[in-house]
């Protein structure tokens, strides 16, 4: 049965992507029309716009959903469990908290990873820290930080926000911990 059990789960989450699926339609058309509406054509510029950016993002998007999903069916769960799953504790928050600082690319990479990490039995503390340092550290980020922004702010902002992804990833386990299927 496990073919029945994958469709139900691509169901869930189907049915979990509606809401936000509609109002990102509604948006996109709402603007849309507001730029047709101006009768300068400004909404065909828009609209090609936007395909040379799926164009361009599309393959990444795709090898990061293969990642996602290889991640779930190639790490064994003892060892995912050992790591970065409940058990690890400290050391698993540490470790997403070091994986997330490093993790290149955007949020089209680190999110289908983190879910795929997650749905395959990595701790919701350990994934909070993962995206929480990813956001914030941005190990990849920082020598353009360091050119626009100057050395000392960099150092600043890496300071005031160095505690932050191990401490949300304590709080996560802590509070959320034993929440299931999420």
């Amino acid at each position: 049965m496990p073919c029945k059990k994958f469709r139900e789960r691509i169901a869930l989450k189907t049915s979990e992507m509606m809401v936000p699926t509609v109002v990102m339609a509604l948006l996109a058309l709402g603007l849309v029309l507001m730029a047709y509406a101006k009768g300068t054509g400004q909404h065909m510029e828009g609209l090609k716009m936007a395909l040379r950016m799926t164009l361009q993002v599309l393959p990444l998007l795709v090898f990061a959903f293969i990642v996602a999903g290889m991640v779930q069916i190639l790490l064994p769960r003892e060892a995912l469990a050992k790591w970065v799953g409940v058990e690890s504790g400290i050391r698993g928050i540490i470790l997403g908290t070091i994986a997330g600082g490093f993790a290149p690319g955007g949020p089209f990479v680190s999110l289908p990873v983190a879910a795929g990490l997650l749905r395959a039995g990595a701790s919701v503390g350990t994934m909070v820290a993962f995206l929480t340092s990813w956001s914030l550290w941005a190990v990849s980020r920082l020598p353009m930080e360091v050119g626009i922004m100057g050395w000392k702010f960099t150092l600043i902002r890496v300071a005031s926000t160095f505690f932050f992804p191990p401490l949300a990833g304590l709080m996560a386990q802590a509070l959320f911990g034993g929440v299931k299927d999420l």
